[in-house]
């Protein structure tokens, strides 16, 4: 099947109708459920719909607009990722251990969004814990990209990117600790943005084996729809002990700014020929639209890439679930138990050495905005489109055989040096698979990061 593009309007003008009354959140959410019911059959976007649940989220959204209330998000249907709270709701990390779990209240994320009028309709999929590039688990099974249900839609956050991208919801919810929220809109021609660290409140919620670098993150159809969830959920909170405002916006306009292109964003890697050459494309518009891009490349140091990093994953998944595995292996996805695995033969030493490469990536990170006068960074989100769903990778790219995260390898540094990044669409390969444009910008700069995705956004739909 093809996702339906047309299908819902800007997340903006849902919000506008239903705040001057030419629609309703009952009616919007009403459109989402049936839409759900339609397809949702052949995809597995989502882990659970409680319809009633939701016609109630709807009817006092309903009665806010009656009673006076305007606001940001009304009555839009949102989708969540399956390991963000939402109270009331079974959240299971798409692990048979969490498979009887409620959520006892929302995280600060969700809540904001509710506040905002946005109608949580359902419970999207993720693989196991938020920890590999695929989305399936023993749980709820394989969630199937929309563009084509032979090829997954990427991971973690699976289940959101499918359900926009087939036009059940608008907007969806994701969480990215590795590029489970670039990458996966990458294949499906979605928007994905990973914010600052910190700029989205953390939690309440499980606890993270990702230490220090998880964000929550919007995923649309848009830079637009993404920007406008990213403002109803930004800000400082008390739960979220990380969580920091963001600098006062510079005004930076893309026009007036330095922006380095890296094809393989300093890395040597294979990427597939179609993807250099369609972001190759790309880069070419956004030079002819007038736009400065210079070619230069961060340096990373000796070892930057997940198998040095890989250690702290590795080890906070044996912290909190290795002795779960030891006695019930049976009940955790084998690529997740090969991950604990590893993470139980790590010595304090190892995991302190992976922990002192993410600070030397974040000093990299930083380094190569300010002392090469770099205002953004642009390249690919990925080195190839989407591979077959019952793959946990592709065996190869370009013709050179990878492991299994050989398609993840350029997004994860962006979540160690904790600076904005964002996957905007770039086209299509061969086969009419969806590809992604990453652009990065310094920490704290996300509003100016949303403004220049916008506007390349659209020199490139033109």
């Amino acid at each position: 099947m093809t996702a339906a593009f047309a299908f819902w309007p800007p997340v903006a003008a849902i919000a506008a109708a239903v705040n001057a009354g030419r629609s309703t959140a009952g009616a919007e959410t009403a459109r989402a459920l049936a839409r759900i019911r339609e397809l949702d059959g052949e995809i597995g976007a989502f882990t659970s719909v409680d319809e009633a649940d939701a016609a109630r989220r709807a009817a006092a959204v309903d009665a806010r607009i009656a009673a006076g209330e305007r606001l940001p998000l009304a009555g839009v249907p949102v989708a969540i990722k399956d390991n963000i709270w939402v109270k009331g709701h079974p959240i299971t990390q798409g692990s048979m251990l969490f498979r009887a779990f409620i959520a006892p209240e929302d995280a600060e994320a969700v809540a904001r969004l509710v506040a905002a009028g946005a109608v949580i309709v359902g419970i999207a999929n993720t693989s196991e814990f938020a920890a590999k590039g695929q989305t399936t688990n023993l749980l709820h099974g394989a969630t199937r990209n929309p563009w084509n249900t032979a090829m997954t839609p990427g991971g973690s956050s699976g289940g959101p990117v499918a359900a926009v991208a087939s036009g059940m919801v608008p907007l969806a919810i994701g969480t990215d600790a590795g590029g489970s929220s670039r990458r996966p809109p990458a294949h499906t021609g979605l928007v994905g943005l990973k914010p600052s660290f910190g700029a989205i409140p953390y939690g309440p919620g499980f606890p993270e084996p990702f230490f220090g670098i998880s964000c929550i993150c919007p995923i649309a159809r848009t830079v637009a729809d993404t920007a406008l969830a990213f403002e109803v959920m930004a800000g400082t909170s008390l739960v979220d002990p990380h969580s920091a405002p963001l600098p006062p916006d510079g005004g930076l306009r893309p026009d007036r700014m330095r922006i380095a292109y890296t094809p393989r964003w300093g890395l040597d890697v294979p990427v597939e020929p179609e993807v250099a050459a369609r972001v190759d494309a790309c880069v070419a518009s956004l030079r002819a639209a007038g736009l400065a891009i210079v070619d230069a490349d961060p340096r990373w140091p000796a070892g930057a890439a997940e198998t040095g990093l890989g250690a702290i994953q590795q080890s906070g998944l044996a912290a909190l679930h290795g002795e779960a595995w030891r006695q019930r292996p049976d009940l955790i996805d084998p690529d997740l138990g090969a991950q604990i695995a590893a993470g139980l033969t790590l010595s304090g030493a190892d995991v302190a050495r992976a922990l002192l490469l993410s600070e030397e990536v974040a000093i990299a990170g930083a380094a190569f905005f300010r002392e090469g006068g770099i205002d953004a960074a642009i390249g690919p989100t990925t080195p190839c489109a989407a591979w077959p769903v019952e793959h946990l990778g592709p065996a190869t790219i370009a013709g050179m055989p990878v492991g299994p995260r050989g398609h993840a390898v350029f997004t994860p540094l962006f979540n160690h040096t904790r600076q904005p990044a964002i996957s905007i669409p770039c086209g299509l390969d061969g086969a009419g698979l969806p590809l992604g444009l990453q652009i990065v910008m310094p920490r704290g700069r996300d509003r100016e990061l949303l403004r220049v995705a916008a506007a390349l956004e659209a020199i490139l739909a033109g």
